[in-house]
């Protein structure tokens, strides 16, 4: 709990430092005077000012953002000798400019993120495939469990090596939200027998990029040996003398080639007698297993008290400087790309607004993230700064995006927009983003406490 706090903390701290001194430094180099930096909201705790004439830095006790305070005649009386260093007095390019920084901030904070992450090299599943799921896109194409998709093609004549089970998943779900066919090449285990399928994405429904995709396609969890962990004292494995590496062959004389399918049999035999061949120490032995049935919702499921697979095998994923801030690059734009059609999907009802997540959301995966290590946090962290640099660029009122607009608006009509319409777009935003919110906050809630 305490990891998870501290890693939030310090994930709002990074990104709401970043995309404040993105508005601070550009307000500076345009002339104009800052007369607070401000990290979070509410009752100050902690301030620093070097003369009365510099610029205030204080950090407030309510962290859920930000804000840069300059010089403004709309804001309050200005001393005629500073007059020129007021922001409403710069010229709409420089306005512009200091308006945008704060998200440009967070955009090249992701690339220099990602590309740190490449560098330190991340440890991720190899793109062996499990059981796909019956009835989808993956078995009609005809994969397999233990298929290695070695390489993938979206137009079966440019192709590029998987890296790994995530960079998979990852262009695969850039496919399904274009509706696009995907080609992958793929082996067995060892890498011998290759040959080409196609995976026909034409007909997915996006409406959820998530797990619930990925299992629709039929690409779900990484290939996992079925072999036993540790079995729990007095359950039904310990109980037949089970034991933490026992290899199951078959079950009922059906062959067991993954972890996944002996789950799956396990689940759905509660009270059910099973007999089980298992290898141990090179030896052939059989066993009856009777899972134990316990209520999952409105069905009951099979129960054997003992972790069944092993951890899938890993590779790690790393790259040189120049390729790696390259990959951060494009693993940057294509997020911000990604979440610009998710959002637009979400506008006309073509996306569930599931998802969009909240600060529990944030906050849980901060500190898992931080529990797999380094070059995970920082990858995680370069996803949050994408959002949020998206999220701040979009044409709504009280985000820098509307602020964008309004400059846009000025340009072509040569004059600002009125108060009246500023008030009132102002309202307008409010209640967006307090929508926003709390939509964002009720998915946190059903997705951590399991309401769904």
């Amino acid at each position: 709990m305490i990891t998870t706090v501290l890693a939030f903390l310090l994930t709002l701290g990074v990104l709401i430092v970043v995309h404040e001194y993105g508005h601070y430094r550009v307000a500076v180099a345009c002339g104009v005077k800052v007369l607070r930096f401000s990290v979070g909201f509410g009752r100050v705790i902690w301030r620093r000012q070097a003369t009365p004439d510099s610029t205030e830095f204080v950090l407030c006790s309510l962290p859920l953002g930000g804000y840069v305070r300059m010089l403004d005649e709309r804001e309050g009386t200005v001393a005629p000798a500073e007059l020129e260093r007021c922001f409403n007095r710069k010229p709409l390019l420089a306005r512009t400019a200091i308006v945008a920084a704060g998200p440009l901030a967070n955009l090249l904070l992701a690339v220099l993120l990602f590309a740190v992450a490449h560098w330190i090299g991340i440890a991720e599943p190899k793109a062996v495939l499990g059981p796909p799921a019956p009835a989808s896109v993956a078995e009609a194409a005809g994969l397999r469990s233990g298929d290695w998709v070695r390489a993938l093609s979206h137009d079966g004549s440019n192709w590029q090596d998987v890296l790994s089970m995530t960079d998979l998943r990852w262009e695969v779900t850039q496919a399904a939200m274009d509706g696009d066919t995907v080609h992958l090449t793929v082996s067995d285990r060892s890498g011998r027998g290759s040959r080409t399928v196609r995976l026909d994405l034409s007909k997915m429904s996006s409406r959820e990029v998530d797990a619930t995709l990925m299992q629709q396609i039929g690409l779900g969890a990484a290939f996992s040996e079925p072999v036993l962990g540790e079995a729990k004292a007095g359950g039904p494995a310990a109980a037949v003398g089970l034991r933490s590496g026992d290899r199951v062959l078959s079950v009922d004389g059906v062959p067991v080639s993954d972890a996944q399918t002996l789950r799956e049999r396990i689940r759905a035999a509660p009270g059910v007698e099973m007999r089980w061949l298992f290898e141990r120490g090179g030896q052939s032995l059989a066993v009856a297993v009777r899972p134990r049935a316990v209520k999952e919702g409105e069905r009951e499921i099979g129960r054997i008290d003992a972790f069944v697979g092993q951890p899938p095998e890993m590779v790690t994923v790393r790259h040189g400087p120049v390729e790696g801030l390259v990959q951060g690059v494009q693993r940057t734009w294509e997020v911000s790309v990604l979440s610009l059609k998710m959002l637009g999907r979400m506008l006309i009802g073509e996306a569930s607004l599931k998802n969009l997540s909240g600060p529990l959301t944030i906050a849980d995966y901060a500190g898992q993230s931080v529990n797999q290590g380094l070059a995970y946090y920082l990858g995680f962290l370069a996803l949050v700064s994408v959002s949020l640099g998206v999220l701040n660029l979009l044409p709504l009122p009280m985000l820098d995006g509307g602020h964008l607009m309004y400059y846009i608006f000025e340009a072509v009509t040569g004059r600002p927009v009125s108060d009246i319409w500023l008030a009132r777009l102002q309202r307008g935003g409010i209640a967006l983003l307090l929508t926003m919110m709390s939509i964002a906050l009720f998915n946190d809630v059903v997705r951590l406490f399991g309401l769904q």
